[in-house]
């Protein structure tokens, strides 16, 4: 059963409510935004339909960048850890071997998160 949903910019179709649930988390839909199933002849806010209420809309501001944070982040750990290592001393080596190790968790966790979240909407 395919949805429409009306924003100040216009109408837009989509196939499934899951795809308009994706689209809600990406920003596309806003909770003032208006959504109409297929058959019904009543226009909903979107943060009135419980699958909608529940998803959360992606965080922007400081919490929206901390993706963008970590991999700097792990960039300027890697390039220390690579320092520390080429050096002559093994308790700097030992050093940047840690900090190689703390760029790799860090890493993995960067990863994690990106495949976490929604995939965009196909055309």
């Amino acid at each position: 059963m395919g949805y429409r949903v009306r924003t100040p910019d216009g109408e837009l179709a989509y196939p499934t409510l899951r795809d308009v649930e994706v689209a809600y988390t990406q920003g596309l839909v806003d909770p003032e935004d208006e959504v109409l199933e297929d058959g019904h002849s009543t226009w909903r806010k979107a943060a009135s339909i419980p699958a909608l209420a529940r998803a959360r809309p992606e965080s922007k501001g400081l919490a929206g960048r901390t993706h963008m944070l970590s991999v700097i982040a792990a960039v300027a750990l890697g390039a220390g850890a690579l320092v520390l290592i080429m050096s002559d001393s093994w308790p700097r080596r030992g050093l940047g071997i840690v900090l190689a190790l703390a760029m790799s968790v860090l890493l993995t966790r960067v990863t994690s998160g990106a495949f976490k979240r929604p995939a965009p909407p196909r055309d």
